[in-house]
């Protein structure tokens, strides 16, 4: 039986207005951080607050 890595990344592609995108692209050139890197960190930060339940460690750092 094969195991199942929690871990694992997976790729998507995603569409944005140009001017949002223009944005995402400063915003990631000011952090020094490519620009899928850190949208991918911003919709796994949405992701794990809209389904805080599943992500407790995103509950308890609220109130912090």
């Amino acid at each position: 039986m094969k195991s199942i890595d929690l871990n694992m990344s997976k790729r998507t592609t995603i569409t944005l207005p140009d001017g949002i995108f223009d944005d995402l692209e400063n915003w990631a050139d000011k952090e020094g951080r490519p620009t899928a890197n850190l949208a991918a960190f911003l919709v796994e930060l949405a992701v794990k607050q809209r389904f805080a339940e599943k992500y407790p460690e995103m509950s308890e750092s609220k109130g912090k």
